[in-house]
């Protein structure tokens, strides 16, 4: 038995207009939330790279520091004593040269104290210009 004969149905309906207020609320608290400025809280100036070859490049003394502590100096083994004797030798490699660079290359097993070592060793010896080499992650 149908009681409902005379019933017309009603088919539900969705109202959009409260989902529309959400969603500009939402906007409205993003809008006023976000930050435009990326970097903000650091003021930095990149630097600029150029494909020239600079004129003149300063003498180079190279200083290999293994896993096992033992030292090159322009591939010359070098017996670390103490960093007087150690920045003597670094004072014979660079002959004439006023202001060698010194470039470390530190196995990356090796301490932490020998390269120490030739940075006091170099500061002994009067170089004030050091700087160190890495490899890529990918290289080898």
């Amino acid at each position: 038995m149908n009681f409902r004969r005379g019933r017309i149905r009603d088919e539900p309906e969705i109202n959009l207009v409260p989902m529309i207020d959400v969603f500009l609320i939402i906007l409205i608290f993003l809008a006023t939330t976000t930050t435009y400025s990326r970097f903000a809280e650091l003021q930095i100036n990149l630097p600029q790279a150029s494909a020239e070859v600079p004129p003149d490049r300063p003498q180079q003394i190279n200083v290999a520091i293994d896993a096992m502590g033992r030292y090159l100096v322009n591939r010359e083994p070098v017996t670390f004593g103490n960093p007087d004797a150690f920045g003597q030798a670094l004072r014979k490699a660079a002959g004439t040269a006023t202001d060698p660079v010194i470039v470390i290359s530190a196995d990356a097993a090796a301490t932490h104290q020998a390269v120490i070592n030739v940075m006091e060793a170099a500061r002994l010896a009067g170089y004030a210009q050091i700087t160190f080499t890495t490899q890529g992650a990918g290289t080898r």
